[in-house]
């Protein structure tokens, strides 16, 4: 009997022991609330001599419904991130070039205002702050000169005015003004999601001691263009003594995409055209010897979506030289090597988007007797060197580092290292691979299989894993990929997401997403938005089929959508679901559920009308009407691109495939999602839905939102915005 207490005692004080273990290893399911205390990290921005990294890192509150910067440090060789500035909002740090200070934006003595932080590099913290604007219409998005001396920035100006004094008094007269009524007097009276009330961005620059700021870009344009992100849009050469600029000066901006490159003296003056093409020419960066202006450019005027290829502007002779004209992909953001030599750029290839490294070969070939340098790309130069879902490229500057922002379906973005090869070490640049993959053939063509690899790179880090606590404790499934046969026989890819402890003899509804664009793609990547994840958390399979018109496959592909919206992208996305419902005995087909937003919210409206198959349906922020919403629409070139023209001009084609012809075969319950301030697709799309809706008799909800464009963005919309739409899918699927 003795014998007996003893050993339960043991017992006991063994499963005592493993509890905080067991504890710590179990995981529950991705929640909203989870999702919302993950910290928003930005892109990498290096000190000069290579030794700090500055990044931001957004805070989200649910309480307090708000979303707050802050800036982060982190050694490049690694080491523990810490927060370099407390006590207000800090975004977008830039590095002086002697390092010892930074720039960043803050709103703490409110509007949004260029300050100073004094950097002690040994130590890794900040000494002081102080704010270096305070212009009444507000600052954004500093560069400071290669000398220190001043800062470029944005600020969004009334264009006759010529000094600070004048834009204040302007700004405070339509403060006061009790009228708020509005004249147009051309296209493009509205943008995403506010009015054009007389304004326009324009760069400016300070001496960064403080004083007055001088225009350098006068006139009734935007300079830079709008722009939903990306790299910057401007650029000072080498020397300070130049600027690089995109501007769109087209007559009607509501129908051209021609956006084009000019340069001014960093001191004022005239600026000059450097670009003829009549599509967008974009995002220009000096080589670091001065001698070429690189930039990403469209052929296609008026097609948004038209490849983007890398450029070089050769700065002494004018000529141009298309870098990645047999690429058959989109470059995205991209950063020179120290030395000149080479870039390296991301580039989206089939729900991945890799980093890739361009070897420039520099070539004597004629021209003002033989001093005319041009550069030609030998073949087989484009390598992918960094797998993954990737961007923000950054090199330090001894060229020894690769720096990047990368991110998956079950993680968002953190900061990476990859440690470059020096010149001689046998590649010129590419990361140090277990193997190597070129990704043109012997013609210079990308090869047809793409450049995937599953190298592991041998030097590769992690900088910043500032989500790790949180994302520990979650349970979260990966994205697994398959491929079938879709529309015109091409192969088409669709992605697969299992609920949290899966079970593979179990039967499971589908969330069955739609995604946007139409030029778009479903991914390794995170959204904030539409998680696939947290649509799965809950016990549901999610599926995602990238359909003719998404990117990531070739230009062919991604073209195959104009004028076909419920063609294609119908057929693959039916296809895909039949395939996926073959394939996996645990899809219950029974129990299915489409939802989709933009783009996706049209395919959710077409489907309405030509499919039966859902028990239920979203439709957020889709075209309902195509005739309409060319009338509401502010970006008219994306609409006449799609449908070959204006609607007086093509009317059969708008109809051909408007959803709302087919209302009569509606008869899946629909949930319609819609925000008042969206100017891309406007509301009306939303309430003549749902009123066709409510008519026929169809069970039906519409989720409003006064205060959101196209995006549900603040956050507890967006708790309302989850809550709301998945409880819809659990009201129809899960009975």
């Amino acid at each position: 009997m003795r014998g007996f207490i003893f050993s339960a005692v043991v017992v006991l004080l063994v499963v005592a022991a493993l509890i905080p273990f067991a504890l710590a290893e179990s995981k529950h399911p991705f929640t909203f609330e989870d999702m919302m205390s993950l910290k928003r990290v930005g892109e990498p921005i290096v000190s000069a001599d290579g030794k700090w990294v500055l990044f931001s890192a957004v805070d989200v509150s649910l309480e307090a419904n708000t979303k707050t910067p802050h800036v982060w440090a982190v050694p490049t060789v690694g080491g523990e991130p810490h927060e370099v500035i407390s006590g207000q909002d800090a975004d977008r740090p830039r590095w002086a070039p002697d390092g010892k200070r930074f720039l960043f934006l803050s709103t703490k003595e409110g509007g949004s205002q260029i300050w100073i932080a004094d950097f002690d590099g040994a130590k890794g913290n900040v000494m002081a702050t102080h704010k270096l604007t305070s212009i009444a219409t507000e600052a954004d998005s500093p560069l400071w000169s290669p000398d220190g001396k001043n800062v470029l920035f944005i600020s969004n100006v009334y264009p006759d005015c010529a000094d600070e004094a004048c834009n204040a008094k302007r700004v405070e007269e339509a403060e006061r003004s009790k009228v708020k009524a509005l004249i147009f007097t051309h296209l493009l009276y509205r943008h995403w999601n506010a009015y054009d009330k007389g304004k326009r961005n324009h760069l400016l620059i300070i001496s960064a001691d403080g004083g007055p700021s001088r225009d350098l870009t006068p006139g009734n344009y935007h300079v830079p263009p709008f722009s939903l992100g990306g790299q910057d849009d401007y650029a000072f050469s080498p020397d300070g003594q130049e600027i690089c600029y995109t501007s769109n000066h087209d007559e009607v901006g509501a129908l051209s995409t021609n956006n084009d490159l000019f340069i001014v003296s960093a001191n004022g003056g005239a600026a000059k055209k450097i670009t003829d093409n009549p599509a967008s020419d974009s995002s220009p960066l000096y080589s670091p010897d001065g001698k070429y202006i690189a930039y990403r450019a469209q052929v296609r005027p008026g097609y948004e979506s038209d490849r983007f290829r890398l450029m070089l502007y050769n700065r002494r002779s004018g000529h141009i030289r298309n870098m990645t004209e047999n690429f058959d992909r989109w470059v995205g953001t991209y950063a020179w090597d120290p030395d000149s030599s080479k870039i390296y750029f991301v580039a989206e290839d089939k729900g991945d988007s890799p980093v890739y490294s361009i070897a420039l070969d520099t070539a004597v070939i004629g021209g003002d007797e033989g001093k005319d340098t041009t550069l030609r790309v030998t073949k087989n130069n484009i390598k992918m060197i960094v797998p993954g879902h990737n961007d923000d490229v950054a090199v330090t500057h001894d060229g020894k580092t690769l720096l990047f922002t990368r991110m998956s379906v079950r993680f968002p973005n953190e900061i990476f290292r990859a440690t470059l090869q020096q010149p001689g070490a046998g590649d010129g640049g590419a990361t140090a691979f277990e193997t190597q993959e070129v990704c043109t053939d012997s013609s210079g063509k990308i090869k047809p299989e793409g450049c995937k690899s599953t190298a592991v790179e041998k030097s590769e880090a992690q900088l910043t894993n500032l989500n790790h606590a949180i994302l520990s404790r979650v349970a979260m499934s990966p994205l697994e990929s398959f491929w079938f046969t879709g529309a015109s026989n091409d192969k088409v890819e669709g992605f697969l997401i299992k609920p949290p402890d899966f079970d593979a003899k179990k039967k499971y509804p589908v969330k069955f997403l739609l995604h946007g664009g139409p030029q778009g793609a479903w991914g390794d990547d995170w959204s904030y938005r539409w998680n696939p994840e947290l649509f799965a958390a809950n016990g549901y399979v999610v599926v995602m089929i990238n359909f003719h018109g998404s990117t990531g496959y070739g230009q062919k592909f991604i073209d195959a959508v104009n004028g076909n919206w419920g063609g294609a992208p119908f057929d693959d996305l039916m296809k895909g679901l039949d395939d996926a419902e073959r394939t996996y005995p645990f899809i219950d087909k029974d129990r299915e559920c489409a939802l989709g937003a933009s783009f996706g919210g049209y395919m959710a409206n077409w489907i309405l009308g030509h499919s039966n198959r859902f028990k239920c349906i979203v439709s957020h922020d889709g075209t309902f009407n195509t005739e309409s919403a060319w009338g509401t629409t502010e970006e008219l070139w994306f609409a006449e691109w799609e449908f070959k023209g204006a609607l007086y001009n093509n009317r059969e084609l708008y109809r051909k495939w408007s959803p709302h012809l087919s209302a009569l075969n509606f008869k899946t319950p629909t949930l319609v999602v819609h925000g008042q301030l969206d100017y891309r697709l406007d509301v009306s799309e939303g309430f003549q839905l749902f009123t066709t809706l409510q008519r026929l008799k169809i069970p039906s909800e519409m989720l409003y939102f006064p205060d959101e464009g196209h995006w549900v963005l603040k956050p507890q919309n967006s708790q309302l915005w989850y809550k709301t739409v998945n409880g819809w899918v659990d009201q129809w699927t899960k009975k």
